[in-house]
């Protein structure tokens, strides 16, 4: 008979079925994020809060192996330094949430929520930045940033503040500034593949659909299990125009004054969304072991007189495996059956089961979570056998993903067949593009699908006769279409 509380673990909606419910489902029960009092904001609990400390660590070494230095601007800014933004960029439409009172008295000038940085750090790159000496320079910070636009919320995906690192960056040249843009783009592709287990699809955003000031934004992007893409992470070459606007100049070795070359890169807490939308199931969430907070569960199981020599044994098997993630799961109010089904929500990679006849034989019982395969495996350089399980995992949840990307990458010729490929399987349509945003505009009408990325040459490439899948014109480039979050 299940305890008081067991119902409330399961997860009641399908994957498959109700995806945008599940998903809520899973973000909730599995204790990852709530809802706050006010729409559009989220509550990012413990385990949800692990889970983007992972992704800070491991992002946040790479940037400084690579020259970048960490550090904090203000979340308010003054209305003058957005509006000097707002007046270089054209398309520039913020949603910026204003603060106009400090202690009950109306402020002089209004102060804009911190939707992104540009406008408050290029200031003071100007005022830092003298000489060639001076360069590169790499800033970063992690923040939160509000954007007054959601209207649902999406935990992860869509709420008016979120939690990202932005980095900004300047250099002598457009050489090395576009070295640079790459080189995040690579460590953002980097951190889906090697920690969160995802394959992800690199190129650029079409002219139209660049950051405002950009020369270039490069992008990510993530296929869904429900077919739609996400973008994953950005980093733009922007060029001289905030140089420009800002004054971000320097004395060059001719002692002769330059313009300073920017970039920008950020990637926020949407992968946490990516992440548990894309290994999740029916069960609850599902983590790969490199990001999950317990890589190992070991729930003793026992009856009558064998409480003791199961605990004994345990906690053995717990010191053993000490340099690993583990918890020891010594509850005595709730059953076994219980508590599978908790760290199965909670996506724990491996449970270790552990009765009498473990006890007796000198081994565990390993249950990978992913796909629920048993093993039984002797204790004998137990650390070793551990290790394999858990890449074997990370490699098994690698794999779904990457055959799902490929099994949904649809050439397609002509609209016909575009708008046919994404209704009925989704996925992401590859073909030639004329590069008009008209085009672009009529596939949007018809499905709500637009271009979310075009590929680097070495990857598609515009070959003699291609033409454009909409109107029929010669092609300048390949592209991906996409429904997207």
């Amino acid at each position: 008979m299940p305890m008081r509380g067991e119902q409330e673990l399961g997860i009641t909606n399908s994957k498959d079925k109700n995806p945008g419910e599940w998903y809520a489902e899973v973000v909730k029960k599995a204790e990852v994020a709530d809802y706050a009092p006010l729409g559009g904001f989220i509550i990012v609990r413990p385990r949800g809060m692990a889970l983007w400390e992972s992704i800070r660590f491991h992002l946040d070494s790479w940037f400084k192996e690579t020259g970048v230095e960490n550090a904090y601007f203000p979340v308010l800014i003054p209305e003058k330094y957005l509006e000097r933004e707002k007046e270089i960029i054209a398309g520039f439409d913020p949603e910026v949430a204003w603060v106009t009172h400090g202690g009950g008295e109306e402020l002089g000038e209004r102060l804009a929520v911190r939707p992104t940085s540009e406008s408050i750090i290029a200031p003071f790159m100007a005022r830092w930045i003298r000489s060639h000496r001076d360069l590169p320079l790499r800033l970063n910070q992690w923040c939160s940033v509000v954007r007054w636009e959601a209207t649902e919320t999406k935990p992860f995906f869509r709420t008016k503040e979120f939690l990202w690192q932005e980095g900004h960056t300047a250099h002598k040249n457009k050489e090395d500034a576009w070295v640079e843009t790459m080189q995040r783009l690579d460590q953002y592709e980097r951190l889906y593949r090697e920690v969160l287990a995802i394959p992800v699809l690199k190129g650029r955003k079409p002219e139209h659909d660049k950051f405002p000031g950009a020369e270039t934004t490069s992008t990510i992007e993530a296929l869904m299990p429900d077919g739609r893409s996400v973008q994953g992470g950005t980093s733009h070459y922007l060029g001289t125009t905030f140089s420009e606007a800002f004054g971000i100049e320097y004395v060059d070795e001719n002692e002769e004054i330059q313009v300073a070359h920017t970039t920008s890169w950020g990637l926020s807490w949407r992968a946490i969304g990516v992440l548990i939308m894309t290994h999740s199931d029916d069960q609850g969430l599902v983590l790969p072991p490199t990001i999950a907070p317990e890589q190992i569960v070991i729930v003793p199981i026992w009856r009558g007189d064998k409480r003791e020599e199961v605990m004994r044994y345990s906690r053995e098997i717990k010191e053993a495996l000490s340099e690993f993630r583990v918890r020891l799961d010594d509850r005595d109010g709730k059953n076994p059956g219980f508590k599978f089904n908790e760290w199965e929500l909670k996506g724990v990679p491996i449970r270790i089961e552990i009765g009498p006849k473990e006890v007796e034989n000198r081994t565990i019982t390993l249950v990978h979570r992913p796909d629920g395969e048993r093993h039984l495996v002797g204790i004998e350089g137990v650390e070793g056998v551990i290790r394999e399980h858990l890449e074997n995992i990370y490699d098994k949840l690698y794999q779904r993903a990457l055959d799902n990307l490929q099994e949904n990458i649809h050439e397609v010729r002509n609209a016909e067949e575009l708008v046919d490929k994404l209704t009925s399987q989704g996925g992401y349509a590859k073909t030639p593009w004329c590069g008009e945003e008209t085009c672009e505009g009529k596939i949007k009408e018809k499905i709500a699908a637009s271009i979310v990325m075009i590929p680097p040459e070495t990857e598609g490439k515009v070959k003699k006769g291609d033409l454009c899948s909409v109107c029929g014109n010669d092609a300048k480039e390949i592209v991906y279409y996409a429904k997207k979050y």
